[in-house]
């Protein structure tokens, strides 16, 4: 890609944020974040979760007994 057409390129999608509402780009500042992964998910895949599972196991057996 040639720096003109780059330039290009990024003078177009500021020009077509600056032209939403204000209202809109909230909305879409919002839709983007609730598509992202949790971060520790996507830095050490389900290791997190599964020991997170596991840690809730035990509690929920201690409280039993």
């Amino acid at each position: 890609m040639s720096t003109n057409a780059y330039i290009k390129y990024i003078t177009q999608q500021i020009v077509q944020y600056f032209n939403l509402s204000k209202r809109e780009r909230k909305e879409k500042r919002l839709h983007r974040k609730e598509d992202k992964e949790p971060t520790v998910s996507h830095w050490f895949g389900i290791v997190p979760f599964a020991l997170s599972m596991f840690i809730r196991k035990i509690k929920k057996r201690k409280q039993m007994s």
